[in-house]
């Protein structure tokens, strides 16, 4: 896989491969090697225009909508058995493609996609898509129905995952969708596309259209579109947020984070941080969920910064196909421009470069950016409080558990986060205090597919997984039924 030149010249509009309306393409690069990697075309807005189309028609004239939500869920277990019939080229794909290493990206790039899909497809069985209540004045029939044509947005860094998360609730509940990759991984989208049209998919129901932002945005603005859910920067979803806001269309909003580990003063350090670090640094810290920031009670501090370093420093950082690699490439040369230019931000704030700071030795190719840790670090400091988005980690000392939950909440952001004790009591309490969407107690698990998980603040709106994630895709319709009638479920 590292040396195939993977190479797609058209996209998958309606469930048929259509060649593209304009003659702009994407190059992926390797971002280790900085080699060519594969090619896809770049959508204008004219093929926009027609994916909608497409799922326009099959939603109000194609029997998707109609089926039993078990009949769609079929297609879900297709797609999940091929995929993991697969796993490790799809692996290696999506590690050409943005750097995770696969040692990580094989679990966290494919197969928990498959466990999404998997979840959804169960849950078509279990689901109350209808209900009778009894009403003040009678029976009622609540009935959930797919919201319509959907607007399916995914970033670079978890490009299978996020694709799964949306795809999976919004076809199961009888949605169409428009899904629109980033530019810099649009290759495992459209192998994706490759097997849900193997796995039987009715023709409109999914397009896989990779674009920029422009054709996005007009995505987002297409009059015939009712839902968009956007995964991206919070910058993004605002506008996305401002777009849907003027025309009344439902939107859903997963942002960035900058989430807080609070190292409780009996915390075990040795049980604790191999497991906070591997929700800090995963993805080469290419995750709105990483907890970047670390606080530490001031009277271990040095004892935690000393650990941490000491852990961060054995991390192998290399070729992200080497099953040892930990830490692999930035996705491009941008994205580490980006986190070299933090790097120096931090320095120039006052705080100091405990570990890291500069480009590994020994490696001449490939956006690669050390592990890097801060110390003498204070929550106002742009390092601490804007996602960086790189293998860049902060130690932040406080005194008393209270003070650790205002640090916490000191941010704009919501989304993760999670709390280090030798008492889980107390670990709970701090938990319930700190402002964010998703919490770890002891725990090195952020995300739990049967349970919500999203933002406070401008971490965004609405709740992906579990049973909240498919209600993103419904609307809910009341209709009052004469006395003494029993419909039929």
């Amino acid at each position: 896989m590292a040396g195939e030149l993977k190479v797609y010249d058209r996209f998958f509009i309606g469930g048929e491969w259509k060649a593209p309306a304009g003659t702009g393409t994407v190059e992926v690069i390797n971002p280790s090697t900085e080699e060519p990697a594969g090619r896809a075309p770049e959508a204008t807005e004219a093929d926009m225009d027609r994916a909608v189309e497409a799922a326009r028609r099959a939603f109000d004239e194609g029997p998707w909508p109609h089926l039993a939500p078990a009949e769609r869920a079929l297609v879900l277990t297709k797609v999940s058995e091929a995929i993991q019939a697969e796993m490790a080229e799809m692996a290696a794909l999506i590690t050409t493609e943005m750097g995770a290493p696969v040692s990580w990206g094989t679990m966290g790039q494919v197969l928990a996609p498959t466990m999404i899909f998997n979840y959804y497809a169960d849950m078509a069985g279990t689901y109350a898509f209808d209900e009778v209540r009894a009403g003040l004045m009678g029976p009622v029939l609540v009935t959930n129905e797919p919201v319509g044509v959907v607007a399916a947005i995914a970033p670079w860094n978890v490009p299978l995952f996020i694709a799964a998360a949306k795809l999976a609730p919004a076809l199961v509940a009888g949605c169409t969708v428009v899904f629109k990759p980033a530019p810099e991984t649009p290759l495992d989208a459209l192998r994706l596309a490759e097997l849900f049209e193997g796995a039987g998919l009715p023709k409109g129901v999914l397009s896989v259209v990779p674009a920029g932002r422009q054709v996005g945005e007009y995505l987002v603005r297409h009059p015939k579109v009712d839902k968009v859910s956007f995964t991206g920067s919070t910058v993004a979803g605002k506008k996305i947020g401002a777009i849907c806001g003027e025309q009344l269309k439902r939107f859903s909003l997963e942002l960035g984070g900058k989430s807080a580990a609070i190292v409780l003063d009996d915390a075990d350090l040795d049980e604790a941080l191999p497991m906070l670090l591997g929700n800090a640094i995963m993805n080469n810290g290419e995750a709105c969920i990483a907890q970047t920031r670390i606080l530490a009670p001031r009277d271990r501090y040095q004892e935690v910064v000393d650990a941490l370093s000491e852990r961060m420093s054995a991390m192998k950082v290399g070729d992200p196909l080497d099953p040892a690699t930990e830490v692999g490439p930035l996705v491009a040369e941008r994205q580490r421009e980006r986190v070299e230019g933090y790097i120096k931000i931090g320095q120039e704030e006052g705080a100091k470069v405990a570990l890291g700071g500069g480009r590994p030795a020994g490696i001449d190719r490939g956006w690669f950016v050390e592990p890097t840790l801060f110390v003498d670090v204070d929550n106002s400091m742009r390092i601490a409080q804007e996602e960086i988005f790189g293998p860049v980690l902060v130690v932040i000392p406080y005194e008393g558990d209270d003070q650790a939950v205002a640090v916490a909440n000191d941010s704009s952001y919501g989304l993760c986060g999670s709390v280090w004790t030798a008492d889980p009591d107390r670990g709970l309490e701090v938990a319930r205090k700190v402002r964010t969407g998703t919490y770890m107690l002891n725990s090195p698990i952020p995300i739990d597919f049967a349970t919500p998980f999203g933002g406070y603040k401008e971490s965004g709106l609405g709740r992906e997984f579990g049973p909240e994630g498919l209600e993103l895709f419904l609307e809910q319709k009341s209709i009052t039924l004469p006395a003494g009638y029993t419909p039929k479920l």
